[in-house]
C-alpha cells in the first residue's frame, strides 16, 4: 500500500475545498487518514489541513496526486520539481504539467516560486527570471517545462464574504437576484477602482447595441470607468451602423420597427468606414461623431476587435489573424480588477481562458446558458446575472450619473 502526506491551507471549509480533497480521495478508489486539522476561527483565518492519501499502485497515487494539487494541496515532502527540455519548437514533454488560471507556484531550488503571466491551459517553463506560464504555440525549443504536479501548489481563490463587494453573489447563475442591488453594487466597485487608477474591462457583444445599452456603456466609458474593449467586428459595426442610420441589425432603435431598406445598413456603414480608411480616420473627418467606438478612441482606451468566419467587411481595424488577436486580448486584460462580460457568450469565453482565477468577473446575459457555459469551460470564478444587457447597462449608467 503506498501512502503520500499533503498539506492544504486556506479558507478550506466555507469554500467547499475539504469536502471536494475528501470526495475526490473516495471517488478516486483510495483512502485517507486526516493527520491534522486546525480550523480559522474567524473569516479572516485560515485553515491547515495535513492528509495522508493511501492507494494501491503508483500510476494511481500520480494520478490523484495531480488532481488533489489543481485543489490547492501539495506534499509534505516536497520534491525538487522535474524539469525536461522541450525537444522542438510548440511542443513539450508528454509529462507536462497543464496549468490552471488559480494563482500557482512550483517548488525550484528549495524553494517555492510563483509563476508568472498564469492563466489555464498553459505549460510553465523555467526562465532566468523564474517560472513563467506560457501557451504551447509560444515554446520555444530547448525550453525547460515543468513535468511533475508533486511540485506545484495552486491556491483557489477564496471570497471573504465580509470583505468583498461582490461577497453577496454566488457563482451559481440565478434569475432571482436582485438587479437593482447588484446594479448599485456594481457602481460602487467601479467608482472604488477608478479612485485608485485601476483597470476595468468590459467584453461585450452586438446584443449590447441591439437592446439599447450602446449610449450606456458609451458614457461608461467617457466617463472614466471602463479602461479597456474587447470585442468582435459585429459590436463595431452595429454601433456605427446605429450612429449613422439609427438602426441595429437594420431595426429602428427607437420605434422597433424596421427600417426601409435596413438589411442593407450594417453593410452601408462597413462602407462608409472604408472609404475613409479607418474608424480613426473617420473620426478625424467628423463623419463618426458619437457611440461606443467613437468614445473608446476619444478616450485613448485599448480595445481590440477579434475578427470571426461570420464577420461582414471586416471593419478595417478588425484583428482577423487569431493568434494576434488573443494576444492583443492578453495585453489588454493584464492587470485588471474588474472584467464586465456583456452578452458576448464567444469573446467572454476566449476572455475567461486567459484571466488568472483572482480576477473579479461579472458576466451579465439574458441567456443563463452563457454563464453555465464560461463555468464549465474552466471561468469558475466568474458570477452571472440574468437580465437584459441593455437594461443592465442603462440602469448602471444612471447609477453613476453618467448621463
Amino acid at each position: 500500500m503506498l501512502s503520500c502526506d499533503f498539506i492544504a491551507e486556506g479558507h478550506l471549509i466555507d469554500s467547499g475545498i475539504l469536502a471536494s480533497i475528501l470526495n475526490l480521495i473516495v471517488v478516486e478508489g483510495a483512502d485517507y487518514n486526516i493527520n491534522n486539522f486546525v480550523i480559522g476561527k474567524t473569516n479572516y483565518n485560515s485553515s491547515r489541513l495535513e492528509i495522508q492519501v493511501k492507494c494501491g499502485a503508483e500510476r494511481q497515487m500520480e494520478a490523484i496526486t495531480e488532481k488533489l494539487v489543481r485543489l490547492g494541496c501539495f506534499e509534505k515532502a516536497t520534491p525538487e520539481a522535474v524539469i525536461k527540455e522541450s525537444p522542438k519548437d510548440r511542443c513539450v514533454p508528454e509529462e507536462f504539467y497543464s496549468t490552471t488560471n488559480h494563482r500557482t507556484e512550483v517548488f525550484l531550488g528549495g524553494e517555492w516560486k510563483q509563476v508568472k503571466n498564469q492563466r489555464m491551459d498553459g505549460v510553465i517553463a523555467v526562465t532566468p527570471d523564474g517560472p513563467v506560464c506560457k501557451k504551447l504555440r509560444d515554446v520555444e525549443k530547448g525550453d525547460g517545462i515543468i513535468s511533475s504536479a508533486e511540485s506545484v501548489r495552486v491556491f483557489p481563490p477564496e471570497r471573504e464574504r465580509s470583505k468583498d463587494v461582490f461577497g453577496f453573489m454566488t457563482g451559481e447563475v440565478s434569475s432571482e437576484r436582485s438587479v437593482d442591488i447588484i446594479v448599485e453594487k456594481t457602481a460602487r466597485e467601479l467608482e472604488l477602482i477608478k479612485g485608485k487608477g485601476g483597470k476595468v474591462i468590459a467584453v461585450a457583444g452586438p446584443v449590447v447595441v441591439h437592446t439599447g445599452g450602446g449610449e450606456a456603456l458609451a458614457a461608461l466609458i467617457r466617463n472614466g470607468y471602463i479602461q479597456g474593449l474587447l470585442s468582435g467586428n459585429a459590436i463595431a459595426v452595429h454601433d456605427i451602423e446605429y450612429q449613422f442610420f439609427g438602426t441595429s441589425l437594420g431595426i429602428d432603435l427607437k420605434s422597433g420597427m424596421p427600417s426601409n431598406e435596413g438589411h442593407k445598413n450594417h453593410i452601408r456603414a462597413i462602407n462608409r468606414i472604408n472609404f475613409h480608411g479607418s474608424i480613426q480616420k473617420a473620426i478625424e473627418a467628423g463623419v463618426l461623431t458619437a457611440g461606443i467606438i467613437y468614445e473608446t478612441v476619444i478616450k485613448g482606451i485599448p480595445y481590440c476587435l477579434a475578427g470571426s468566419i461570420r464577420d461582414d467587411g471586416p471593419l478595417p481595424e478588425t484583428e482577423t489573424d487569431m493568434n494576434r488577436a488573443q494576444a492583443r486580448y492578453a495585453e489588454i486584460i493584464e492587470g485588471a480588477e474588474l472584467v464586465l462580460m456583456l452578452s458576448s457568450m464567444l469573446h467572454s469565453i476566449g476572455t475567461g481562458n486567459m484571466l488568472p482565477s483572482w480576477v473579479n468577473t461579472l458576466c451579465v446575459d439574458i441567456n443563463p446558458a452563457a454563464v453555465t457555459k464560461l463555468s464549465d469551460r474552466g471561468s469558475g470564478h466568474a458570477l452571472g446575472i440574468v437580465s437584459d444587457v441593455g437594461l443592465f447597462l442603462r440602469a448602471l449608467a444612471d447609477e453613476l450619473n453618467c448621463f
